[in-house]
């Protein structure tokens, strides 16, 4: 396996970063990850869009997009997959022990790891934590993601995939690395970006292909739902058969099924919607 790191490709067993790299030592970066078929990445040009604004929004230096599309050729070409996680990750760089950010410039690294499909539906919990809507970070794909880390390790010691956060006032707001969506009398719904909720990419394509209405929604939605689906780049849209203890359609409804035909129609005819 190859990876990009700071203007070339290097193999992976000598590949590396600094101990003092500012993403490792304060989380201080931050990231996409991009689904590849057969070499090919899924909506690139939105991903990297999204690259820039969390970059400008943590303060970090603009990222040359330039650079990172040749950054993402060439570790495809090296190595490609039939189905494939393409992660790139931008830091601020070698950086003083502490907050305050070094001079030495941003770090770029891009690597590309094989991935299975996901299975059509799942199962989710909710945990006690909360989102905050009026956060710093909140909007942003930042590379502080240990909270992520602590409410999915939970969700997978009770045999699921996937954990649900409300936000501070107790609306309906994301999963760890997912969207989520409801349907209620047949009409499809899914958190505002103001619930502060990641504006994910999936969640987009959707709303744009489907009309889903961006709600706001009570956390307890879940317990009457007619349907939950989850929407990410390596989920695509992926229905949820169990919410904690109540059990949904162990196959997806009819408003799902739809969702998952729409998006894999769609998608299969524009790599990069």
């Amino acid at each position: 396996m190859k990876i990009w790191l700071d203007g070339g490709l290097q193999d992976i067993d000598s590949a590396r970063v600094s101990v003092l790299d500012h993403g490792l030592t304060v989380g201080d970066g931050v990231f996409e990850t991009v689904k590849t078929v057969d070499g090919r990445p899924f909506a690139l040009t939105r991903h990297l869009d999204r690259l820039g604004r969390s970059a400008r929004g943590l303060g970090l230096p603009e990222p040359d997009l330039d650079e990172v599309r040749r950054a993402c050729s060439a570790v495809l070409d090296a190595g490609p997959v039939a189905l494939g996680r393409l992660r790139i990750t931008y830091t601020g760089g070698v950086s003083p022990l502490g907050s305050d950010r070094g001079e030495n410039g941003p770090t770029l690294v891009v690597a590309l790891g094989g991935t299975a499909r996901r299975a059509d539906s799942t199962a989710a919990i909710t945990v006690p934590w909360t989102r905050n809507e009026r956060g710093a970070l909140t909007g942003l794909k930042t590379t502080s993601y240990a909270e992520n880390v602590v409410a999915l390790a939970r969700a997978h010691e009770q045999g699921a995939t996937e954990a649900l956060f409300a936000n501070t006032v107790g609306q309906l707001c994301e999963g760890t690395g997912s969207n989520v969506f409801v349907v209620l009398d047949g009409e499809l719904h899914t958190p505002p970006v103001a619930s502060g909720c990641l504006a994910g990419i999936t969640r987009a394509l959707v709303v744009e292909w489907t009309g889903a209405r961006e709600t706001e929604l009570p956390l307890d939605v879940l317990d009457h739902a007619d349907e939950v689906f989850l929407t990410s780049s390596l989920r695509d849209v992926q229905a949820v058969h169990r919410v904690d203890a109540r059990e949904l359609p162990g196959t997806p409804g009819p408003v799902t099924a739809k969702a998952m035909r729409v998006f894999d129609e769609r998608s299969g005819d524009d790599q990069d919607p």
